[in-house]
This record gives C-alpha cells, sequence and structure tokens, in this order.
C-alpha cells in the first residue's frame, strides 16, 4: 500500500509540475532567500525546478544559522539585508521572529537533519553504529574536523564533554571556517575524520559516510522556513514554503540527506503565479 501511495504521489507531482510549467508568462522577478548553507546542494538542484513553475528567480544569501560572523544569517538580518524568505534551523528562526526579523504566522518545518561522521573515500571504516565504537574512533583518529556552525558548536560544548573525551580532543579539533564543508578537510587530508550533518556531508564527493550519530548521543535539527519580516514579495515566499513542503521537494530532501516533516499530494494552485505579478 505504502509504495502504490509513493507512486501515486509521485506521478501527482510530475502531473503538477508539468501544468505549472506551462503556467503564466510574466516576466521573472527576483525572489530572495537567506538560506543556511547546509541547504545549498538542495537547492542547487530544486531551485531550478521552482523557477520553472513559477516563473521567479531565486536569489541566494547563504550563512550559518548562528553566529556573529559576517555572512551568518542573524547577522545578515540584524543588518537589514534584502530577504523575502528565510530558511535556517527552527531554534535559530525562533529566535529571529523574538526579534522581529521574521513572521511568526508564516513559520513552517519543513525537514530534520541528524548529524554524521565521515573519513576519507578509500580509509579504514570503524563502526560507530555505538557509543562506545563512536568513542574509540574518535580517540583512535589523529585529528577530528567540525564546523564553525551548529553542529560543531553541540560537537565541542556538549558531545565530547557528555562522552568524557573533550580534553583528549581538544587539540587535534579541526574547525572549518564556513562556508567550507568538513567533507572538505577529509578531502585535502586536513583530517581523519569529519563530524556534519548527513546533508553537508552527502554534498561533498571523495569521502563515505560512516553513519548516523548512536540516538543516544544524536541531534536532529529542524529546518524550518519564515517569511521575512521586511519581505516584498511575501506571497511568492509563502509559495516558495508551499513548494518545499510539497512530494516533488521531499525526493531531493531524502535524496540529500534531510526527512521531510510534511509531504501531501500537491493542487496546482499553490505555485500558480498571480494574474497581477
Amino acid at each position: 500500500m505504502q509504495g502504490i501511495r509513493r507512486i501515486l504521489q509521485s506521478m501527482v507531482a510530475v502531473g503538477t509540475f508539468a501544468l505549472l510549467c506551462a503556467a503564466g508568462s510574466a516576466s521573472a522577478a527576483d525572489l530572495h532567500v537567506l538560506a543556511s548553507t547546509a541547504l545549498k546542494p538542495l537547492f542547487e538542484k530544486i531551485g531550478p525546478e521552482f523557477e520553472a513553475v513559477s516563473g521567479d528567480r531565486l536569489v541566494f544569501s547563504w550563512g550559518a544559522s548562528y553566529g556573529n560572523a559576517r555572512d551568518a544569517l542573524p547577522v545578515r538580518l540584524r543588518n537589514g539585508e534584502k530577504a523575502d524568505l528565510v530558511v535556517m534551523i527552527r531554534e535559530a528562526l525562533d529566535e529571529q521572529i523574538e526579534q522581529g526579523h521574521a513572521r511568526p504566522e508564516t513559520l513552517q518545518d519543513l525537514a530534520t537533519s541528524h548529524l554524521g561522521l565521515a573519513v576519507r573515500t578509500g580509509a579504514p571504516r570503524p563502526d560507530i553504529a555505538t557509543i562506545e565504537g563512536l568513542r574509540r574512533t574518535l580517540l583512535t583518529a589523529k585529528s577530528v574536523a567540525v564546523s564553525s556552525g551548529v553542529s560543531g558548536v553541540y560537537a565541542v560544548n556538549s558531545l565530547f564533554p557528555k562522552m568524557g573525551i573533550a580534553e583528549q580532543l581538544q587539540a587535534k579539533t579541526v574547525v572549518i571556517e564556513a562556508p567550507s564543508l568538513v567533507g572538505h578537510a577529509l578531502q585535502n587530508g586536513k583530517a581523519e575524520v569529519g563530524l556534519q550533518q548527513m546533508s553537508e556531508l552527502l554534498a561533498v564527493s571523495g569521502i563515505e559516510i560512516l553513519g548516523p550519530l548512536p540516538d543516544e548521543v544524536q541531534r536532529v535539527n529542524i529546518i524550518a522556513a519564515a517569511v521575512a519580516a521586511n519581505a516584498q514579495r511575501a506571497e511568492d515566499a509563502e509559495a516558495l514554503i508551499r513548494f518545499l513542503q510539497s512530494p516533488l521537494a521531499a525526493q531531493s530532501l531524502d535524496e540529500f540527506g534531510f526527512s521531510p516533516i510534511r509531504s501531501q499530494i500537491a493542487s496546482v494552485t499553490p505555485f500558480l503565479r498571480t494574474p497581477n505579478h
């Protein structure tokens, strides 16, 4: 039954996509999106699909969901950077809503993301299915790469202390600053093992993912979206949110290491351009 439902959803999604491609011929307009760097591979694939069905042109600004770096999303919003839609980790987005930078009534959870561990292709593949296996892998590694973003902060401030190995890992932990990914450090030999969100690890070739972290020490991040408070194209931003909740987008979310939170058979109307667009 589930298999039939998946086929039906795919057929409807493809049919909807084809109809929308033919809908509307108004000139393209820019839709500005501030998004977590972790979503870049996903948007590079599905962004053109949305542009095809909507007639809009997506303009992205990438950054971390947290932090004070010049390109971090909270800093961009605080500085008044032009934005119609914000897509980032839910906890960080909640903070932006509280600060008046995004509209609470438009908030939607899109997907979950798990943390994983990876090594360079061809390197030994230790078992990290258990906490003891993960501990042994981290302690044995000559160097451990983590991101400067939320996953790295969690690893250094929570995961390593919880496992009782913070002191042993301190000298050999390599922090990778965004927009570079942990996988790049594995590629070029700067680190032996790397920890980051699965979606970001999957975005890098030449590395192999050992698996997600054990459930007991896993951090599940919720990816959410909301219309920016000063959005000039709020209705179109909401249309992009609906697109990201569609079966068409769900297939790509799965492919890039995310687990869609809500996927429903989409009708034609959610993505259609308004007559005065």
